[in-house]
């Protein structure tokens, strides 16, 4: 419960900001300022899905987060996880795209391990010599093919429109919903700036209209037409309306500060700072609530969503 007697939204963290530590280090830190959540990015030296021993260290990370009472989540936006030359790629609208895909389904696996319920993953910027239908048609090909993985293995999707991508807005994420029928272990990661950033409504109206397919929330400040994730007060976002919008929603709220890893231990006691004094603010009309296994019902497949939706 929170100060006001609100229950308190699953407060996260994406470990892609604790880039210098430890991945049992930075959750044990997480656990110690009262987040309930990890967003664990795959990458070199957090659960590198590429490592010898993959299996023992997921079945280590596992019972930490049971003894901590943390649930998680699976992130793969890891910078030079497949390349370590060139950012983010293969995508899985490039050249090379089985690489991404082969790269997804080991992270569905893990997750799975893990009791982890959501993957999150991304479009990829368009090659430059790939017209942009063929693009789309590309993409929900391999869409198709990670759902059915997902059906097998029990884990939802969580896709994140990303500016710059072809998928950058709410508008693509529904266009590839579609493409994809409508499956119901698709879907949405939101991201709060980037609404900021880049909608065409303000961030509490996108948190709205993204409710029914909400299984993952990114949070952190933003302005206007950059895309440069900022410490809460160091941006443009009105924070109490947008926590009000998340009323009811079970999942994930993960700070995302990739590039402040320098401090994380300082940035992550003032982030859960910031957001427990903006969901206050709310009095009685804030009521977000969580389980600690991360697993909530409504929305969409039962994960994340709306309490009393569905």
């Amino acid at each position: 419960m929170t100060g006001t007697g609100l229950k308190a939204l699953n407060w996260s963290y994406c470990t892609n900001g604790f880039s210098g530590h430890r991945l049992h280090e930075a959750l044990e830190i997480l656990s110690e300022l009262g987040y309930t959540g990890a967003a664990i990015t795959l990458d070199h030296g957090h659960l590198d899905p590429f490592a010898p021993g993959l299996s023992a260290q997921v079945s280590r990370i596992a019972g930490l987060l049971d003894r901590l009472g943390m649930n998680a989540v699976v992130e793969t936006g890891g910078r030079y996880t497949l390349d370590p030359r060139r950012k983010h790629h293969p995508t899985l609208i490039s050249d090379g795209a089985e690489r991404r895909a082969g790269f997804l389904n080991q992270a569905m696996r893990i997750a799975a391990d893990l009791g982890a319920p959501v993957v999150h993953l991304w479009s990829g910027i368009r090659p430059e010599d790939l017209p942009e239908e063929a693009a789309w048609d590309r993409l929900a090909r391999q869409c198709e093919g990670l759902l059915a993985a997902a059906d097998r293995l029990g884990v939802m999707l969580g896709f994140e429109p990303e500016p710059g991508m072809l998928v950058e807005d709410l508008a693509g994420f529904d266009r590839l919903r579609a493409m994809v029928g409508g499956h119901p272990r698709f879907g949405l990661t939101l991201d709060v700036g980037h609404c900021q950033c880049l909608e065409p409504d303000d961030p509490p109206d996108c948190v709205r209209r993204a409710l029914p397919y909400l299984v993952h929330v990114q949070i952190e400040d933003m302005r206007r037409g950059v895309h440069e994730h900022l410490e809460f007060g160091a941006g443009e976002i009105d924070f109490p309306p947008v926590l009000a919008a998340l009323a009811g929603y079970r999942g994930q709220v993960a700070v995302e500060l990739a590039r402040h890893s320098h401090a994380a231990p300082q940035i992550a006691r003032r982030s859960i700072g910031f957001l427990r004094t903006a969901h206050d603010q709310l009095g009685e009309k804030g009521t977000g609530q969580h389980g600690r296994d991360g697993d909530s019902g409504g929305g969409v497949a039962g994960v994340g969503a709306v309490e009393g939706g569905g």
